[in-house]
């Protein structure tokens, strides 16, 4: 206490040269923060990469590089090949552009797969699709040799025959429906592409990705956006694109970080107007003049500078978590300005001469604002031993913070003071109506102890309940355009992002291990190397050998296509024939039969323009000689051998040592945190070295709820030393200990109700919860032992509640964040800053009561 008195009388006896040191050092570490302080945007960089989850995926990143910091394209289409044909294009260009990507790649494009795909079904699957394509070889056979619309059309007619012969065509009755819609939009004025794909294949179609590697820039907050940009740009000028036949949006591990900053900073200059506006409103509420306003907010604005300053030497490089600080500096630090002001304020209403004001002030509260300062500092470094180092950066610079932040106010404040110079007070300080507020409270503490008991229950029960959310997508802003793409991928389980993989030694490994994952409810598919290199392939073959002798006539016309062109002339003819083949048949179909309604386009285009029959002819065939010939090069394949595998599709699924990697994909399930968790227990049952986003995800949280027990038991331990070593009183310290208890209780049971989960991004008002709850409850138990017992009418409560307010606003301004992990922090810290708030104005002073009625009864 004697050093905190000594020190406010020399600062405020040699504050000129208190001020002018103090601007001197901010100024030089500044200097020094512009050139060594730095953020890492990586948020695998948030956690100890001794954890064996993050070695696993460390080894990971060096096996398969090509996976890290991509960038994904998604093209969808109208049709299968419009989307092929955009992503393919898409990927060339990218490729090209150097000064934004490294390299660009369309894997389902490779020849590898149009060539091996019917080789890569299984035995069953294949059979059931080439009896399919052999059923049509009529009709296969007509296109092949006229790939027109007058082919078509021909076809059309043979299978207006085979139904009045009393052939079957139930199972043609989808790929009929496709024709008929496509004849129909001719007739109606607006040909489209009709998908061969689709007609002929049996492909349904879906979403192509294109895979980049963006060049960054990581001297930017958003290293990929050039890069996202010129994408946007490259995709913009695809002639389907321009057409408005497909669509190409972006989504991946880049484009994701970049839209968190930006959704971060989104706001944030018109945010902190407002912020500070209402940080002032209540700075004039509590302390009624700028003479007093105006030092706390130049002593914040040093101790953030010094802050930042410890980080740029100590720390070096801060993560997205650690960047904090200054929210929980400013919140905190604050209080320790506004409690030394307000009790000036009150001081000087008795002693109105300023020099013996400020060491008055400083023998009353100087010794309270230490205590305050020390505890809140034990409860963040508390954290710095932990694994979870996005929150132990924090913790670390946090906790320097509050020293930093004590010695300031006990120093820079008290020089700022004298030469601003503020009035004398006229009135007492204190919380208008709190005289009444403590009355009622020292005749009632024994049922506002039994509420609270009640409450302190129900937060038990809400703390054990609460949800954790593990998935990071959910602490993302959903309306960004990554966000919004991967959110369509996720219903899907080949796309759903959140898998897990494994190596084992060999193809044999990998066969067995798929057989195993592919048996567990919780997993939907398994690939593996080994599902490129299939087995059963002789017998495979041979189906296909025996589909093309049966197709011979069908592949030796699509070889040879005609050379002269079809005349409109000879279209209309074979319109105004299949129409009567049709026409023939029209009793024996049901009215809903595509080939009535192929009939009715017919009737209507045979009345349309030349042109109008050139545009249908042209949106038939345009992808037609490009699906037989795809049809000839899969019937085509041949054996496949580790040894004939493309690297372009090795490299991701096989080591050069030769370990093997398998992939699980969940099922829909896994979109939920239970759901994830089920399948990553469930995949490390049978391969307990498995990694993959679904299994560091489930690993991640785990680490974070161990780093913040672990925490959380330091800091009460380190808190408790402390109040004891100061208080040298067990129920003192008890008396702090339970308010912080029923604090937390009452966050958890306010979250709980709110229907609120707990994530990486707001735990952390757990250390804050601790730092201001700490400082509160010490300042009222630290008066109830010098004797006050009116607790809500005095200048302390007066300082809490527009300390509160000040910090309140900031947190109010996180809450409004577009970025659901920064607004879920500043709604948890609002939440936990009114359980404080409740505990220490309610709970506190009827637990103080209670002792002094208990002292009363023993005297």
């Amino acid at each position: 206490m004697k050093i905190i008195i000594a020190l406010v009388a020399a600062s405020r006896r040699h504050a000129v040269l208190v001020i002018f040191g103090f601007l001197l050092l901010a100024g030089l570490g500044l200097r020094y923060t512009a050139t060594h302080l730095s953020i890492d945007t990586d948020t695998d960089h948030l956690f100890a990469s001794d954890l064996p989850w993050r070695q696993a995926q460390i080894q990971e990143n060096r096996n398969f590089p090509q996976f890290n910091d991509t960038t994904v394209a998604v093209v969808r289409a109208a049709t299968p090949e419009e989307a092929r044909e955009t992503a393919a294009a898409l990927a060339t260009a990218l490729s090209a552009d150097k000064a934004h990507f490294h390299n660009a790649s369309y894997q389902a494009g490779e020849p590898f797969y149009t060539q091996e795909g019917l080789l890569l079904m299984p035995p069953d699957a294949l059979a059931k699709q080439l009896s399919q394509i052999v059923a049509a070889q009529p009709f296969l056979g007509q296109l092949a040799a006229d790939p027109s619309a007058r082919g078509l059309l021909t076809g059309l007619g043979l299978i207006a025959q085979g139904v009045k012969a009393g052939t079957d065509i139930t199972p043609y009755k989808a790929a009929l429906a496709a024709v008929e819609r496509n004849l129909q939009q001719a007739a109606s004025g607006h040909p489209q592409p009709l998908s061969w794909q689709s007609l002929l294949m049996g492909d349904k179609g879906g979403a192509e990705f294109v895979i980049a590697h963006p060049v960054l820039n990581q001297g930017t907050l958003q290293p990929g956006g050039l890069a996202t940009a010129a994408l946007v740009k490259i995709a913009a000028g695809l002639p389907d694109v321009k057409a408005g036949r497909a669509t190409v949006h972006y989504t991946g591990q880049i484009p994701l970080s970049d839209e968190q900053f930006a959704s971060l900073t989104h706001g944030l200059v018109v945010g902190g107007i407002i912020s500070v506006a209402f940080i002032a409103l209540w700075l004039f509420l509590a302390l009624r003049t700028w003479r007093l306003i105006v030092p706390i907010l130049l002593t914040l604005l040093l101790g953030l500078f010094l802050t930042i300053s410890f980080a740029a030497v100590t720390v070096k490089v801060m993560n997205l978590i650690s960047v904090a600080f200054a929210i929980l500096f400013v919140g905190l630090a604050v209080d320790f300005a506004i409690q030394y002001c307000v009790r000036l304020r009150s001081v000087r209403h008795d002693l109105p001469e300023l020099d013996l004001a400020l060491d008055e002030t400083a023998r009353q509260a100087g010794g309270q604002i230490a205590l305050a300062a020390t505890a809140t500092a034990c409860g963040f470094l508390a954290f710095a031993p932990t694994s979870f180092v996005g929150v132990a950066e924090l913790g670390e610079i946090a906790g320097a913070g509050m020293f930093v932040a004590f010695i300031c106010t006990i120093t820079f404040l008290p020089a700022l003071l004298v030469l601003f110079r503020p009035g004398v007070e006229r009135l007492p300080v204190g919380l208008p109506g709190g005289a009444r507020a403590d009355a009622w409270l020292r005749r009632n503490y024994r049922a506002v102890l039994g509420a609270f008991s009640v409450l302190a229950l129900a937060g038990l029960y809400a703390s054990v309940n609460i949800n954790f959310d593990a998935n990071p997508l959910d602490t993302k802003d959903p309306n960004t355009e990554a966000m919004r793409t991967i959110r369509t991928l996720l219903a899907d389980p080949a796309t759903n992002p959140f898998y897990a993989d494994m190596l084992v030694p060999n193809l044999a490994d990998a066969r067995a291990l798929s057989a195993k994952l592919s048996a567990l409810p919780e997993v939907d598919q398994v690939l593996s190397g080994a599902t490129f290199i299939p087995t059963q392939q002789d017998q495979k073959l041979a189906m296909l050998e025996q589909a093309k002798s049966l197709l011979a006539p069908t592949l030796q016309a699509a070889a040879n296509p005609p050379a002269a062109p079809v005349s409109v002339a000879d279209i209309r003819a074979a319109m105004t024939k299949t129409q009567a083949e049709i026409a023939n048949i029209a009793p024996q179909l049901p009215k809903d039969s595509p080939l009535l309604g192929i009939a009715a386009a017919l009737q209507k285009l045979q009345a349309g323009s030349d042109a109008q029959i050139a545009a249908m002819n042209k949106g038939v065939t345009r992808f037609l000689p490009a699906a037989l010939n795809q049809l000839i090069t899969s019937l085509n394949a041949g054996p496949i051998t580790r040894e004939t595998l493309p690297e372009a599709v090795a490299r991701n699924w096989f080591l050069p040592d030769g370990q093997v990697r398998v992939e699980a994909l969940p099922t829909a399930a896994a979109q939920t945190t239970k759901g994830m968790r089920t399948f990553a227990e469930a995949v490390l049952k049978l391969a307990p070295n498995a990694g993959g986003p679904a299994i560091s995800t489930i690993a991640t949280a785990g680490t974070i709820l161990a780093a913040f027990r672990e925490a959380a038991i330091l800091a009460f331990a380190a808190i408790a030393t402390i109040l004891l070593i100061v208080f040298r009183n067990l129920r003192a310290t008890l008396l702090v200990l339970a308010t912080l208890a029923l604090s937390a209780l009452l966050t958890a049971l306010f979250a709980w109700a709110a229907g609120m989960s707990i994530n990486y991004a707001n735990i952390i008002a757990l250390p804050l919860l601790l730092g201001v709850g700490v400082s509160f409850n010490v300042y009222f138990v630290m008066n109830f032992r010098t004797g006050m017992r009116r607790f809500l009418s005095s200048a302390t409560a007066h300082a809490v509640l527009f300390s509160a307010l000040t910090t309140g606003t900031a947190f109010g301004t996180l809450a409004a964040s577009h970025d659901r992990g920064t607004a879920s922090m500043g709604e948890l810290l609002f939440l936990s800053l009114g359980a404080v708030l409740i505990a220490t104005f309610i709970f506190l002073p009827a637990m103080l009561y209670a002792v002094d009625a208990q002292r009363a009864g023993k005297a």
